[in-house]
């Protein structure tokens, strides 16, 4: 675990805002010179903090999309059986994230496809790769309340 001060949390809580913010007004905004600014930023993602950059879509006006979450269990539970599971969804391009999860199930997974039916195509193509799928539900999205949000940085007794 690393040792975040107040400005540390506060540069963190500003790019999670506005990741694209100049560095001179990031400095202003947590009372720093930018040299010390520049400092603490460079070695927030020197020690993998900050993992990147990047911008928020709204995939809408793009095209239609259906957005699915997915439970997944295995049919087995060794070590090279979640290996293989793991290693294929980091191919399939539908499948934006995936959380491995204890309890009932084995895994969470959000993917966006362009339709319910395209999902679908997805899934059997998974059952067919034979990577360990023993059973899903499926939910769909149907309007979304809350997404994209900041991280909560109370937990970590900032304010």
């Amino acid at each position: 675990m690393n040792k975040l001060d107040d400005r540390d949390l506060k540069i963190l809580r500003v790019l999670q805002k506005d990741g694209r913010i100049p560095k001179n007004q990031l400095a202003t905004q947590v009372n720093l010179s930018p040299t010390a600014c520049w400092e603490r930023l460079k070695r927030l993602e020197e020690i993998g903090i900050i993992e990147g950059y990047g911008a928020r879509l709204c995939l809408t006006k793009l095209g239609p999309t259906a957005t699915i979450f997915m439970q997944v269990e295995l049919s087995s539970h060794r070590a090279e059986d979640f290996d293989r599971f793991e290693q294929a969804v980091q191919e399939i391009d539908e499948v934006a994230d995936c959380w491995a999860v204890g309890g009932g199930v084995d895994y969470f997974l959000k993917l966006v496809c362009a339709s319910v039916d395209d999902y679908q195509r997805t899934v059997d193509d998974m059952l067919e790769a034979d990577i360990g799928l023993r059973r899903y539900y499926t939910y769909v999205v149907t309007k979304p309340v809350k997404s994209g949000s900041a991280n909560p940085f109370s937990i970590f007794g900032a304010s």
